[in-house]
């Protein structure tokens, strides 16, 4: 499974400020977030709970609002 949040992560210091929190949840090689995109795509793979991410997205500061469909 792949899941997509459209976020505000905007730079390489806001990725080391969710880093921490989304290498708990999902682990340190199942998540990246694509900071050319416009919509600052977090794409997260394998099994989790979509609203368990964007919680420790929005713990870290940072908005995510799930595009999967």
């Amino acid at each position: 499974m792949e899941a997509k949040f459209k976020t505000n992560i905007k730079c390489s210091g806001c990725v080391a400020t969710v880093t921490p929190a989304l290498n708990e949840l999902v682990g340190n090689d199942n998540w990246n977030v694509d900071t050319q995109h416009p919509d600052k795509i977090l794409t997260i793979k394998g099994e989790t709970d979509l609203s368990e991410v964007r919680k420790a997205v929005e713990k870290a500061g940072y908005k995510a609002v799930s595009v999967t469909e």
